[in-house]
């Protein structure tokens, strides 16, 4: 015969067992509007958060001190040992190592390459530093309408929703990163940072109060290959190479000003309509096929305002395709940089030299 006292203890150790993991795990992951945030520890914590105050102290910036260092990643459909899960590893990496403050990563994802990130961060040690997880699906529906205005012109073979999307979520990004988040770092995933990331994010200080983005020269003459019709017809230094042309932008290091863009009514409201893309591409007669890039380089044709012109160190790009395709002769125009580099991005599967 069963001790009812005993079946009444034990109930109890369970319980209180198991509460106590629930706790543990809920301290560990937070969530929070269906995103998962998980912040690592470590033994540099204290030095760090030193190197953060300094930082605030020494510097007069947009940034303030409730503010995380926050960089934007795009790693969907990535399978393993792919391509792109050694470049984002790599990624990660370079930045934690040569970071000198404490970045909040977050990461656009999809189930099964959020599991391949997840192991990624967790071979990372010794480093101080959030990430927070974003569906994409859930991502890609908040921007749908932004979306549909642009695929029609920069977008070369339309395929499924998910697929154009991922080319604009930059565009709608004031929408989806939090509130309380005033300016951002998006980076494609094939970059390698030679010097400190905290150099890039000082570049929202040169920032005035219209300027919605930072981009750095685009360093080919695709610009100059898309509007060959448009300079036909007109006497333009649009698409001819620096110092007296403009080049167009490229979009692999992108500085966003999430408040100056929420605040901005002309550019959320009459800039992101389906009636302005369509009178800008008409004008330029201009089809691209590169996404938000091309948006931003039309739109720094048109409104220069809006952009901060970065150095091309910030994002030295590596891609020579188009020296081979028909541009030899003036590539080298395009494709110099004589600015410190600061970042460089392997475009078009280049080898990037990580030393």
């Amino acid at each position: 015969m069963f001790n009812v006292r005993t079946i009444y203890v034990k109930i109890l150790f369970n319980l209180t067992v198991f509460l106590s993991l629930l706790l543990v795990f809920l301290c560990t992951f937070t969530i929070l509007d269906g995103v998962r945030i998980k912040e690592t520890h470590s033994s540099d914590t204290q030095r760090l958060h030193n190197s953060w105050n300094d930082t605030i102290k020494n510097e007069s910036k947009i940034i303030q001190p409730d503010d995380d260092f926050n960089v934007w990643l795009i790693f969907t459909k990535v399978i393993d040992k792919s391509p792109l899960m050694y470049n984002f590893k790599h990624l990660i990496n370079n930045l934690l190592k040569i970071s000198s403050v404490p970045l909040h990563f977050h990461i656009f994802v999809d189930s099964n390459s959020q599991i391949i990130a997840e192991s990624i961060f967790n071979t990372t040690e010794n480093f101080i530093f959030k990430y927070t997880y974003y569906n994409v699906h859930s991502a890609a529906n908040s921007i749908m309408d932004i979306v549909d205005i642009m695929k029609p012109h920069f977008s070369s073979r339309p395929g499924t929703y998910y697929s154009d999307s991922l080319f604009y979520l930059s565009l709608g990004l004031y929408r989806i990163a939090p509130k309380t988040q005033k300016t951002a770092v998006m980076l494609d995933c094939d970059v390698f940072f030679k010097e400190d990331i905290l150099n890039l994010f000082n570049e929202f200080k040169n920032f005035n109060e219209s300027t919605l983005y930072g981009l750095a020269p685009e360093l080919t003459p695709v610009y100059r290959h898309v509007l060959y019709s448009y300079k036909l017809k007109h006497n333009t230094r649009l698409g001819d190479s620096y110092p007296n042309g403009f080049q167009g932008y490229n979009s692999g290091v992108i500085l966003i000003n999430l408040s100056a863009i929420r605040k901005s009514n002309e550019y959320r409201q009459k800039v992101l309509s389906t009636e302005f893309v369509s009178t800008l591409t008409s004008k330029y007669n201009f089809k691209g096929h590169l996404g938000d890039q091309d948006f931003y380089t039309l739109l720094g044709f048109e409104h220069p305002r809006f952009f901060k012109t970065l150095s091309c160190g910030f994002n030295r790009q590596l891609c020579t395709w188009w020296r081979d395709h028909g541009y030899k002769d003036i590539f080298e125009d395009y494709f110099k940089c004589k600015q410190k580099v600061i970042v460089l991005h392997g475009n078009c599967n280049t080898r990037i030299p990580r030393k």
